[in-house]
């Protein structure tokens, strides 16, 4: 059995960067955001729970979730987010056990990267969590610079949980602070450090 490994960070950490990374040294990846994806789809069960929670209001003219739609209004209200991720994460979680099931069984290292999964508790279902950490300045400007406003930006920084946070509970720490080849190496010292686990 692969070594379950949790991959998470924050607006414009540099995760799914550091994901492309461990896949090319050979690591089995998924994007659970691509499960959520599909589970948004028009008539899908994730679509009917965030229908059931919050209206019609919140489908797009195809039938899909508008993810917009459904973001404001959870950055909005707290107690809108918890009630969706209650909703939704349990259904991402059976799609992520039903990834797991089609992985080849030479595969030593299975990552899946996930934003929430400190804040829903899913990552207690992981044999190792790996967060991918930098500044929140630089997440800002990050985020500026990839053309979200900044409004926007912050309010997504201020509706997640913290990187420090997300820190105190990882097995291993990733710091995206620097450059393309410093992030290379530290990636690299990670993956060697989750093959040995994985032996």
């Amino acid at each position: 059995m692969a070594l379950k490994v949790a991959l998470t960070g924050g607006l414009a950490s540099g995760k799914s960067e550091v994901a492309g990374q461990f896949h090319a040294l050979g690591a089995a990846v998924v994007d659970a955001d691509a499960f959520v994806h599909d589970l948004y789809q028009a008539n899908a069960r994730g679509t009917k729970e965030v229908v059931r929670l919050f209206g019609t209001q919140v489908l797009a003219v195809d039938g899909r979730v508008d993810r917009g739609v459904l973001g404001r209004l959870v950055l909005a209200e707290s107690q809108a987010l918890d009630s969706l991720n209650r909703a939704i994460h349990p259904l991402v979680r059976t799609r992520v056990d039903e990834w797991y099931d089609t992985l080849d069984p030479q595969v030593k290292v299975a990552i899946v990267e996930a934003s929430l999964v400190v804040e829903t508790g899913a990552y207690l279902e992981y044999d190792t969590v790996v967060v991918v950490w930098c500044r929140p300045e630089q997440q800002l400007d990050r985020a500026v610079q990839r053309g979200m406003s900044r409004d926007r930006a912050l309010a997504l920084l201020q509706a997640q949980m913290p990187l420090d946070e997300k820190r105190k509970i990882a097995d291993s720490v990733i710091d995206n602070s620097g450059d393309r080849e410093t992030l290379e190496l530290k990636v690299a010292q990670v993956w060697r450090e989750l093959l040995l686990r994985a032996d």
